[in-house]
């Protein structure tokens, strides 16, 4: 699985309160089960619930929250609505413990090379029409071949 690692690397990347403590993201994945047929290949699809705690956070939910949202857009569009669900353990008016809690899939290809050894490959999500950058953006871009990589602006406080 390669979504928590990524996840986590995007989080301590974005919110500034997790980069300076990188201990206090912890990630877990509760439970999960593979979508595989077993019919003609061994392609399957992970499916699981990925559970992220942040300990001890002294920040807006939003500096953690909009970050996630922004992963979730490019890296599983596809989430139903409330899909996201969250639980908060309040320690004093300033600090609080938050779960968050979401569904999460990668799909994966596998393939048998000539001396039969496996080889597997993640495959990305399939990008909706909405995620698209707008088609004059876009022609933009290819012209001055830039690479399509959306940022996040982290208004810590």
């Amino acid at each position: 699985m390669k979504k928590p690692a990524e996840l986590r690397q995007y989080l301590l990347n974005s919110v500034k309160a997790l980069a300076a403590n990188p201990e206090k993201l912890q990630i877990f994945i509760d439970s999960g089960n593979l979508q595989a047929r077993l019919q003609g290949n061994l392609n399957f699809e992970y499916q699981y619930t990925l559970n992220l705690i942040i300990t001890d956070f002294a920040v807006h939910t939003d500096l953690v929250l909009v970050p996630l949202l922004a992963w979730l857009k490019h890296h599983q569009p596809d989430l139903p609505d409330n899909a996201v669900t969250f639980e908060a353990d309040v320690i004093d008016h300033q600090r609080i413990d938050l779960s968050i809690t979401l569904p999460l899939t990668e799909r994966v290809l596998v393939k048998q090379d000539d001396n039969g050894n496996y080889q597997t490959e993640h495959l990305p999500e399939p990008t909706p029409e909405y995620n698209l950058p707008a088609p004059a953006l876009f022609l933009q871009l290819v012209a001055n071949d830039e690479l399509l990589t959306p940022g996040i602006s982290n208004g810590d406080k």
